[in-house]
């Protein structure tokens, strides 16, 4: 049987894209009036032409669309993306170089800038292109802190891992506590991290980040997000889901989440004999996914590498900054 009309024009476009990083800084163009999507922001990038690698194709887009020369060498995978507008499916292979050459300007008449992540703003950019924002504003490490018995304890140890490594970005996760015990510590952690210069996400359900005022987000475990069916925290904080596989992040990304973590990637010394998804899967699921993906379980600072070359935001948990009691 052949295929009907109007699935038959859908056609599905390899695009590369490019986030061009020079002193904190994003190198943004504004796309021309006239074509599809005209007068918004986007980042320098065009379709991979057949037979062409996505890195062969970045390096010709951007000495073609800026002038800079980028060594191939030093892309390095950020998001894939797929979108669907109707009339065709988009694949964006967003790869990040901070080696570009020269000095950039809009070879094609556009006007180019450099921006900080900060400054970008969804409703500037196609829909597509939001994910990458997230991607941005996102570490490559998500601290999660570990156990403990009371909120004292925890403290104390929130203390001692934020002197010690000072991540920018900590979900706050104590399973064992009551409601009442949580939000006791959510109070005292906020003012400790705010201090610090780290941003405070607290676990849990809805109710968790609305009786804490001051968070910088909410991480949903997977019970709680599966019976949401929108988005429980205004767009200017972070939300995360817990995901452990294709469904579950698909959900995430319907009711409005920034970033999932994925695992256990690796067997965790906490569920021994557990099954584990593996690097093959992992990459599998992060290939599909339109939301950054951190790899979560059984990881070590060392697995960071890993996780950044098989499409991963990068690594979430415990071990590589929590301190042991």
């Amino acid at each position: 049987m052949s295929e009907p009309a109007s699935e038959a024009r859908v056609k599905d476009i390899h695009v590369a894209v490019a986030v061009i990083v020079r002193d904190g800084r994003v190198l943004i163009a504004r796309r021309p009036d006239h074509v599809h999507q005209g007068g918004l922001l986007e980042f320098p990038g065009g379709k991979v032409e057949p037979g062409e690698s996505v890195q062969a194709a970045l390096v010709r887009e951007i000495a073609e669309e800026t002038g800079l020369h980028v060594p191939a060498a030093s892309l390095q995978p950020v998001i894939g993306i797929r979108h669907d507008y109707g009339d065709k499916r988009v694949f964006l292979d967003v790869w990040e170089t901070r080696a570009a050459e020269g000095e950039a300007r809009g070879c094609e008449g556009q006007p180019v800038e450099w921006l900080a992540p900060e400054q970008l703003q969804d409703e500037d950019f196609p829909a597509a292109n939001r994910p990458i924002i997230r991607a941005l504003r996102l570490p490559c490490q998500l601290a999660i802190t570990g156990d403990a018995s009371d909120p004292d304890q925890a403290l104390e140890r929130l203390l001692a891992g934020l002197e010690a490594a000072r991540p920018p970005l900590v979900v706050l996760r104590a399973p064992a506590m009551s409601l009442e015990a949580y939000v006791e510590l959510a109070a005292k952690a906020l003012p400790v991290c705010e201090k610090a210069g780290v941003a405070l996400i607290v676990h849990g359900g809805p109710e968790v980040f609305h009786a804490r005022p001051g968070a910088r987000g909410l991480h949903l475990p997977w019970r709680e997000a599966a019976g949401l069916s929108a988005r429980p925290v205004p767009k200017h904080v972070w939300l995360g889901v817990s995901c452990h596989n294709r469904q579950e992040i698909d959900h995430a990304t319907t009711i409005g989440a920034d970033y999932v973590t994925l695992g256990p990637v690796q067997p965790t010394e906490s569920h021994p004999g557990a099954p584990t998804l593996g690097w093959p899967a992992f990459t599998d699921l992060v290939s599909e996914s339109a939301l950054p993906v951190f790899a979560l379980g059984g990881l070590s600072a060392s697995d960071l590498k890993e996780a950044r070359e098989r499409g991963g935001q990068g690594i979430a948990g415990i071990r590589f900054w929590w301190p042991q009691s």
